[in-house]
C-alpha cells in the first residue's frame, strides 16, 4: 500500500457502502482504507482490527447487549427523528412500522398541533362501523 495521508475513520452507511467496494480485499485491508490504523513514532502502520468490526457491528444495527435488533436482522436501527424530503413528505421507516407491528393498508388519523404530528391508528372496527 502506498503512503497517505491518515483519514477519520468511516462510520455508519459510509462504513458499510465502502467495505462492499472493497469486497476482494482482505480484513486488515479494509480496516486500513476505512481508517482504521494508526501509526507509531517508528513509522509503522498498525491496523486497529477491534474498533473496525466493533464500527462495523453499530453500522449494521447489531446489539450485543442483550436487546434484539428491531428489524432482526441487523439494519439500521430507529434514531425516532425523520426529516421532512425534497418533495415535502415525511416517510416513516420500516423500523418504526415492524416495531408498532403495522400491515399494509393500516390506517392513522393525523391532527397536527403548534409543534408536532399526531398519528392515532384507526381500529378496523371502526372503520366496518361507518
Amino acid at each position: 500500500m502506498s503512503k497517505k495521508k491518515k483519514i477519520e475513520p468511516l462510520t455508519g452507511e459510509a462504513l458499510l457502502k465502502k467495505v462492499k467496494e472493497l469486497e476482494n480485499y482482505s480484513k486488515e485491508q479494509k480496516a486500513r482504507e476505512c481508517g482504521y490504523y494508526t501509526v507509531t513514532k517508528n513509522g509503522v502502520e498498525r491496523v486497529n482490527m477491534m474498533k473496525f468490526l466493533n464500527a462495523l457491528i453499530d453500522a449494521e444495527g447489531i446489539e450485543l447487549d442483550g436487546k434484539q435488533a428491531v428489524n432482526g436482522r441487523g439494519g439500521r436501527s430507529a434514531s425516532y427523528r425523520i426529516s421532512v424530503q425534497s418533495n415535502g413528505n415525511l416517510l416513516i421507516g420500516a423500523a418504526y412500522t415492524k416495531q408498532m407491528d403495522l400491515r399494509p393498508g393500516d390506517e392513522f388519523e393525523i391532527s397536527l398541533g403548534r409543534k408536532h404530528i399526531h398519528l392515532k391508528q384507526l381500529d378496523q372496527n371502526e372503520e366496518d362501523e361507518e
